[in-house]
């Protein structure tokens, strides 16, 4: 069975590599996690 992860860091100080982490600890392929850099008002988001 294939696991997707998804992280959204709302703005630029955030960093997403413990959210990497973690979801790489639950099994989920670096390849299958999105990331999405954006504010969290903008609804219109690339991933």
């Amino acid at each position: 069975m294939r696991k997707y992860g998804y992280i959204r860091v709302s703005d630029k100080e955030q960093n997403e590599l413990g959210q990497i982490q973690s979801l790489k600890e639950a099994g989920v392929d670096e390849s299958f996690i999105l990331i999405d850099k954006q504010s969290g008002k903008d609804f219109d988001r690339p991933q």
